[in-house]
This record gives structure tokens, C-alpha cells and sequence, in this order.
């Protein structure tokens, strides 16, 4: 299970485009078999609350609370009815939250990091 961070996209490319990309990278794991059904939800919420808290704040921390908020806590929470209706597995309804946060908690600190060194090296300035 995992959830993939999608800040940089929703930074760059804006709330739709992020959203696509998170439903063909969860397609294609799902396709190669080395993801489940429980890689949609997250991803893209987080992806959609990143770009759309970016777009109107214009704030790559807020793109970035938007992304563990989405993924980790919403995605999380969206994961329950999946995991129960669809794959038929008991679990509890926030089991799984704390995994998604862990994972776009990690994710987003990278994508932090990593926007960062765009700013150093005046390429962001650029290309947006």
C-alpha cells in the first residue's frame, strides 16, 4: 500500500493535470501489479487539495499541507470503503490513515526539499 506524492506536479501543472497524473501512475502500479486499488483515493485527493490550495494561495507549503491532508488523513479515511466493499477485507475504518501519513509525510518532505533546490539553483524562476 502507498500513496505517491504528487506536490511537484500539482505545484507545476495546477489541480487537473495532478489529478491525472495520479490516477495513471495508481493505473499503471495497478497494471504492473505492484500496487492495489487502495493507490487511487490517496493519491489523488492529494493531489487535488495540493493544486487547488496552491492555486489559491500561490503558498508551496499549503500545496504541501494540502498533499499530507489529502493523502494521508482523506485518502486514508477513503481507503475504508474500498478495502471493505471492494476487496472484501475487515479493517477498521482509520486503519488505514496512519500508513498514507507516513508515506506522504516522507514524500512531501522530499518534494520540499527538492523545490527547495530548484529555488537555489533559479530554475523554478524559469520554467514557471
Amino acid at each position: 500500500m502507498k500513496t505517491k506524492n504528487m506536490t511537484i506536479s500539482a505545484i507545476s501543472l495546477g489541480p487537473v493535470y495532478s489529478v491525472g497524473i495520479a490516477f495513471l501512475i495508481s493505473l499503471l502500479r495497478n497494471i504492473l501489479g505492484v500496487g492495489s486499488l487502495l493507490a487511487f483515493p490517496g493519491s489523488m485527493i492529494g493531489a487535488l487539495l495540493a493544486g487547488l490550495l496552491f492555486k489559491f494561495t500561490s503558498k508551496r507549503k499549503m500545496a504541501i499541507l494540502g498533499e499530507v491532508f489529502g493523502t494521508g488523513i482523506l485518502g486514508g479515511a477513503m481507503a475504508f470503503p474500498i478495502a471493505k466493499f471492494i476487496l472484501g477485507k475487515d479493517v477498521a475504518a482509520l486503519f488505514y490513515v496512519v500508513p498514507f501519513l507516513i508515506s506522504t509525510v516522507g514524500g512531501s518532505s522530499i518534494a520540499y526539499a527538492i523545490l527547495k533546490l530548484l529555488d537555489l539553483s533559479r530554475i523554478t524562476k524559469k520554467v514557471l
